[in-house]
């Protein structure tokens, strides 16, 4: 990867791509497989376009992408190969609910609504009052 930096701005020239013979046709038989994602078969319609000499331009309008998507494929494809068309798996969410705040809810459950409530069971909306935060719990 190579950066310029010019006054009015920054831009990327990414990996040059030069495909032999056994690539460009496993990589066109990747963009024609029906059982691939299609975002795989246009990552490697990309990595096709780039190893056909074509600007970064004219692929983004072709794939429909950002240039930085075209040289994030390219440079993916450069560094890890088919592998590196595939989706990545991405981290999870943060867990919302602490886990104190579960176990305190969970064990608040599991016990019988005390007599003076007027309660026969336990509802969401009645733990999250007892429990004072009704934001966390209660499902809108």
């Amino acid at each position: 990867m190579i950066w310029f930096m010019s006054p009015e701005a920054l831009w990327f020239v990414g990996h040059c791509v030069n495909l032999s013979s056994e690539q460009a046709a496993e990589l066109r038989t990747l963009a024609a497989d029906r059982h691939v994602t299609a975002d795989v078969a246009l990552r490697a319609r990309i990595v096709l376009w780039a190893g056909e000499g074509r600007r970064r331009k004219d692929i983004a309008e072709l794939a429909g992408v950002s240039a930085r998507t075209v040289d994030r494929t390219r440079t993916r494809y450069v560094e890890n190969g088919v592998a590196g068309l595939v989706e990545r798996k991405r981290g999870g969410g943060k867990e919302q609910v602490p886990p104190q705040t579960r176990s305190r809810v969970i064990a608040l459950t599991r016990m019988t609504p005390p007599p003076e409530s007027g309660l026969s069971h336990w509802s969401t909306r009645n733990v999250t009052l007892l429990d004072g935060r009704r934001h966390v719990f209660e499902c809108r």
